[in-house]
């Protein structure tokens, strides 16, 4: 299974994901490939946000090897699944998506969106890692079943 996590600049919300998501895999014994990405180039090649860092890595989840990256168009045909953290995110990846894709685009928490704490306070990094957390073990539980 090839994950894909999509936010705006892929330093706060897409790398929690994406730390989340490989924890959780090599905890269960999954061999899948998780990544993240964002839709603008602002900070590629950066570490994710400091506060993301400290918050994930009280949970015993290490951010700091992730660097930033764009996505692009050819992630819809390396990913199975790609999840997009908001509704803007989720169409700008419709926008980018290629007639060719294969991948399933999602927008991450179903209904609702994942809020950027970017701009939030302290607080907000914690209460986004919680929704992404909480969520997390039910995607990764249900695709395992495919």
């Amino acid at each position: 299974m090839r994950l894909l996590f999509v936010c705006l600049g892929n330093i706060c919300r897409s790398p929690a994901a994406d730390g989340l998501a490989r924890h959780i895999t090599a905890r269960e014994g999954l061999d899948w490939v998780i990544d993240g990405a964002g839709t603008g180039a602002w900070h590629v090649g950066n570490p994710p946000d400091p506060r993301m860092i400290q918050t994930a890595a009280a949970r015993g989840v290490d951010l700091t090897p992730l660097r930033a990256r764009q996505a692009v168009a050819d992630d819809f045909l390396r990913f199975d699944h790609i999840f997009a953290m908001d509704r803007q995110n989720y169409a700008d990846l419709e926008d980018l998506r290629p007639i060719q894709a294969t991948a399933e685009l999602h927008l991450f928490l179903g209904d609702a969106e994942v809020p950027d704490p970017y701009y939030g306070g302290d607080q907000g990094f914690e209460d986004v890692l919680n929704l992404i957390e909480n969520r997390m073990e039910t995607v990764i539980r249900g695709l395992a079943r495919r």
